[in-house]
């Protein structure tokens, strides 16, 4: 049973592992942060840090590697280029430059010693979260917010859903069946949510075989955590790839506690790899209040000679 009350819990910390090479993404991330590949305009890690911040989140910790200094320094406010662009009268580069982070919201780095998996950089925060709650956003999964007016809400949702029940909260969203076996699925009991609704997760199982696999909605990239989580990861052994795992970790969590599933609003898109990456800078050009036209019928205009 869960002893807290909602007026007592407050989620203001979120935790953004970025100490990961991207492997996936070279040969571009030998030399380039994955987090700091461009999606139209802007580096992936401003969308992610926007969107804790629009949840309520007060304090980004970043789980970071010291060939990453890149991700740090966009945070850090850079006055000589402020003041280069308001002299030449900028203001509209200017006033994104200084809107990229609220004044009010702080950013923290650690760092994670050893590559050994996200269970791992969630611990090498640890010291900065003590024993409150957070939010874990994986910076290479994006939110679509076009899909739906709603979809900015979903983080902001989940830490209602926390603040209100204390039990812990993790993102899922809907895949077709066939692709089951690429992620890790909840099992609800044969419960239905539609987007926007939770319940509660009875079990979780890695890349299931379709045949053997309890549903088809799929972890999508963001937590709300209890500090509980803490301990059961101290004492969570390496898992695959000698890594420690944040699933193991969350099974030990739904089996001594509660854990519900909220469902996605809008779509998510896997920016760690090339395909995803590829599709989100075309979702998010389209959408781009600047250049969505142009770019729809440069492409319209481009597919039109490829069919021809």
């Amino acid at each position: 049973m869960n002893s807290h009350t909602g007026s007592s819990i407050k989620v203001t910390k979120a935790v953004l592992p970025v100490a990961g090479l991207g492997t996936r993404m070279l040969p571009a991330t030998k030399s380039i942060a994955k987090e700091m590949l461009t999606l139209v305009d802007k580096p992936l890690i401003h969308y992610v840090a926007n969107e804790a911040v629009a949840a309520g989140i007060k304090q980004i910790i970043l789980v970071t590697h010291p060939s990453k200094k890149s991700i740090e320094n966009y945070f850090i406010r850079d006055l000589a280029l402020e003041s280069s662009l308001e002299a030449k009268g900028k203001t509209e580069l200017l006033d994104e430059l200084r809107s990229i982070l609220p004044h009010d919201v702080e950013v923290k780095s650690v760092i994670q010693s050893s590559p050994l998996g996200l269970g791992h950089a969630l611990l090498s925060a640890r010291s900065l979260i003590g024993e409150q709650p957070f939010t874990v956003l994986l910076p290479d999964v994006l939110i679509n917010h076009y899909r739906s007016d709603l979809a900015k809400d979903n983080l902001a949702e989940m830490i209602k859903n926390f603040e209100q029940t204390a039990t812990s909260q993790i993102m899922v969203e809907q895949v077709s069946f066939d692709k089951v076996d690429q992620y890790g699925v909840v099992d609800l009991n044969q419960v239905k949510i539609l987007p926007g609704e939770s319940a509660p997760i009875a079990d979780m199982v890695e890349k299931p075989a379709l045949d053997k696999t309890p549903s088809n909605l799929v972890i999508t990239g963001r937590y709300v955590l209890c500090h509980k989580i803490f301990d059961l990861l101290e004492s969570t052994t390496a898992g695959a790839g000698g890594e420690i795992q944040l699933t193991d970790a969350l099974h030990q969590l739904c089996n001594n506690d509660k854990i519900d599933a909220y469902h996605l609003k809008g779509q998510s898109f896997d920016c760690g790899s090339k395909l995803g990456y590829l599709l989100a800078n075309t979702e998010f050009a389209l959408n781009n209040k600047n250049i969505g036209e142009q770019f729809k019928a440069a492409l319209e205009k481009l597919l039109g000679n490829k069919s021809g």
